[in-house]
């Protein structure tokens, strides 16, 4: 019947730390697992919610016929063939990432029954045709090729253009990531990096994932300025903030904020530092401050805290001198040059940059289907809609901000785990 049997459980949901913890200790601790997995597993990982499952709802385990991604189940219900992609599989925590199979060492160690997960296929295989039911849902053709697809970050590196060994993008969305196209899979010693393999068959990723960006301006523009009126209609019976608005109003503030800094850990952090119990913070806040200059330490938060990715990065031998920007913040003018001042890279806003993981999927099934030669060539069809240079007037301000941000981690950390212990995030 193609039945999902509970709502899913979205990325940003931490309750099983437990049964990451466990896995850890079976595996041989975490540099072992970081070596085989390509990461240290964290409570927010698939493997570690499937077992969360077993535990906690061990009837709805028992009746699970397959665990599927997102993209797998609308590829179950396009063609009626339960598979799972092989940038899906990898972030499993479960896959063999050479052989781009099921490990089942690691299943087995895990306690994870392989007969519950999914045949892997490639991003860009093509899975079958289209139900003649799901054709007349789309108005498409039935029988119209379907491929495997991708995960959300491989098929944004698809969009965004950067698939060179070395290249480099970052979104700004819901949450922000650093992620870059790499000829072999390494490790970064930890900081919550992860590689695992890239929708191109040829090349891998390494991803460092940063939980809440977006969502902190979202937060903050919806629970401290909608008096004001900062809402534009979304449609749907919702709303959005007015972020051209914002960025008027962040631009009115001077670089720095007024020395006011913001910690956008409001969710738990992964990337580059790897805690569940961690929230956010204003820090140095004063009576001088006001909603813009909070708004701006906003901003410039989520720009410190890619830097910090950035300098782990820089530190594993990759200096990404330019990032290409995706994800609705690149939308903005003004966080994309204050992405520039504060990194002190140039960053290449692309065209369209909400749609860049759909435009990845859509030019991979080209490239499935024929239509377009080869992985690589895909670069060359995309575009950039306006490059930004760090001005170096400003290096002095953020480089003493950003000295004091990377201070924040280690005051608030033993903070958090006090007023949170036991707690967890939620999100199904």
């Amino acid at each position: 019947s193609l039945r999902p049997l509970r709502p899913a459980i979205i990325w940003l949901d931490s309750r099983a730390d437990r049964e990451a913890k466990a896995i850890t200790r079976r595996l041989g601790g975490s540099r072992v697992v970081a070596m085989v997995a390509g990461a240290t597993p964290s409570g927010k990982d698939v493997v570690c919610k499937i077992l969360w499952l077993e535990r906690n709802e061990p009837e709805l385990f028992g009746n699970t016929w397959k665990f599927l991604d997102t993209t797998g189940y609308l590829v179950m219900r396009a063609t009626g063939e339960a598979v799972i992609d092989h940038t899906g599989a990898g972030g499993t925590g479960l896959l063999e990432g050479k052989r781009r199979r099921w490990s089942r060492v690691l299943a087995r160690l895990a306690g994870i029954p392989l007969d519950k997960m999914p045949d892997i296929r490639g991003s860009t295989e093509v899975v079958g045709g289209l139900r003649r039911e799901a054709a007349e849902d789309m108005g498409l053709s039935a029988g119209t090729p379907v491929i495997a697809g991708m995960a959300d970050i491989p098929a944004a590196a698809t969009g965004s253009g950067a698939l060179m060994d070395g290249d480099a993008h970052i979104n700004i969305g819901t949450s922000s990531w650093l992620c870059l196209s790499i000829s072999r899979p390494r490790n970064l010693g930890g900081h919550g990096f992860a590689a695992v393999v890239s929708a191109d068959p040829e090349m891998y990723i390494l991803i460092g994932e940063s939980e809440t960006a977006g969502a902190c301006l979202d937060w903050f523009a919806r629970e401290l300025w909608e008096e004001d009126g900062i809402t534009a209609e979304k449609g749907m019976g919702g709303s959005e903030p007015d972020y051209g608005e914002l960025d008027r109003r962040v631009a009115g503030v001077e670089p720095g904020a007024g020395r006011l800094l913001f910690a956008p850990w409001m969710y738990g952090e992964r990337a580059p530092v790897t805690d569940t119990r961690l929230r956010g913070a204003f820090v140095n806040l004063s009576l001088e401050h006001g909603k813009e200059h909070m708004l701006r330490a906003v901003y410039e938060g989520v720009a410190y805290n890619l830097r910090w990715l950035l300098d782990v990065a820089q530190r594993g031998g990759w200096p990404c001198p330019v990032l290409r920007a995706i994800g609705g913040g690149a939308v903005s003018d003004v966080w994309m040059q204050m992405i520039a001042d504060v990194t002190g890279r140039k960053v290449e806003a692309m065209e369209n940059p909400r749609e860049a993981g759909a435009m990845g999927c859509a030019l991979a099934a080209a490239v499935g289907v024929g239509a377009v030669p080869a992985y690589r060539a895909i670069k060359g069809l995309l575009r950039v809609r306006r490059a930004f240079s760090p001005r170096r007037e400003l290096k002095p301000v953020y480089d003493r901000a950003y000295k004091a941000f990377r201070m924040l981690y280690p005051s608030l950390r033993g903070v958090c785990a006090c007023l949170n212990r036991g707690a967890a995030c939620r999100a199904d």
